[in-house]
């Protein structure tokens, strides 16, 4: 007598074979998918045999104008809401940016008042100076931010 289910010559039944052509074809277009996402835009333009390809160029975002620099209060701050950025001027000249999202709990700080940056959602306060927690609920500092202040204007890099 045979092992296979099937006959002598251990074929398989048509709904076996039927089931293992879905199931790699299944496979075969997933794998085929993943391939096409990860190659996608990935391609490298043709160079002559022989020849060095050039370094790919940095594509510059451009920096947004905030305000100018006179109207950052020193001892305190300005709020960009649209921008997610608070800009503070801790001593007269010296210019500092962090993230206007709360890093405990993800609210827009809505104010900078008595050398502090504040959250009106918890009550997290942080320092104008390095934007370092002053009173929690937080426990991390705010991000910080790229800014320039040149001719009298603050610039927020993107």
């Amino acid at each position: 007598m045979s092992n296979s289910q099937h006959g002598d010559r251990g074929e398989l039944g048509r709904g076996q074979l039927d089931r293992r052509i879905l199931v790699a074809g299944a496979g075969l277009l997933g794998l085929s998918l993943a391939l096409t996402a990860c190659g996608a835009g990935t391609a490298a333009p043709a160079t002559p045999t022989g020849a060095a390809a050039a370094p790919p160029v940095p594509l510059e975002t451009p920096a947004v104008d905030l305000a100018k620099a006179g109207d950052i209060p020193v001892g305190g701050g300005t709020v960009f809401p649209t921008n997610r950025v608070v800009v503070t001027q801790p001593l007269a000249g010296q210019f500092k940016a962090f993230s206007a999202i709360c890093s405990h709990e993800g609210c827009t700080i809505n104010q900078v008042a008595d050398g502090t940056i504040n959250c009106p959602c918890h009550g997290s306060r942080y320092s104008i100076i390095d934007g370092s927690v002053v009173h929690g609920p937080a426990t991390r500092p705010l991000h910080t931010r790229s800014i320039t202040v040149r001719d009298g204007a603050v610039r927020l890099s993107q």
